[in-house]
């Protein structure tokens, strides 16, 4: 078995997929599932087989990163290494990110403009 995509709801997948790709530089597809709506897939490069693929969902709930009951709390999220973490951050906040007020460790924790959290992570030797 092989890990094909990521999918990540949105109440406007062309925006935030095209924040990712701006975030990441990859390459951006546009499917239409006709009555299953349109995807829109980037991966790194054009015939990558693991994808980010972003779907729209009209009643789209943002998520929190937070211990709040009754709020639609974060169920993923996804962590970028970086080996200028400043610089990337402050590059995510200029593409709409923001600053989540839960930090820990020595990453950033940002939220994309549908509400999903992101950590930037300093790249490790492993």
């Amino acid at each position: 078995m092989k890990l094909s995509s990521v999918v990540i709801d949105s109440n406007n997948a062309d925006k935030l997929s095209e924040f990712y790709k701006q975030l990441l530089n990859w390459d951006k597809k546009v499917y239409d599932h006709g009555e299953n709506g349109i995807w829109v897939s980037l991966s790194k490069k054009a015939d990558s087989t693991t994808r980010l693929v972003f779907q729209q969902v009209d009643n789209y709930t943002k998520p929190t990163w937070s211990k709040e009951a009754n709020r639609m709390n974060q169920k993923i999220h996804l962590d970028f290494y970086s080996d200028d973490v400043e610089k990337d951050v402050k590059r995510a906040i200029g593409l709409g990110a923001t600053l989540s007020e839960t930090q820990t460790g020595d990453w950033i924790v940002l939220v994309d403009p549908a509400g999903h959290p992101f950590c930037i992570v300093p790249t490790r030797k492993r």
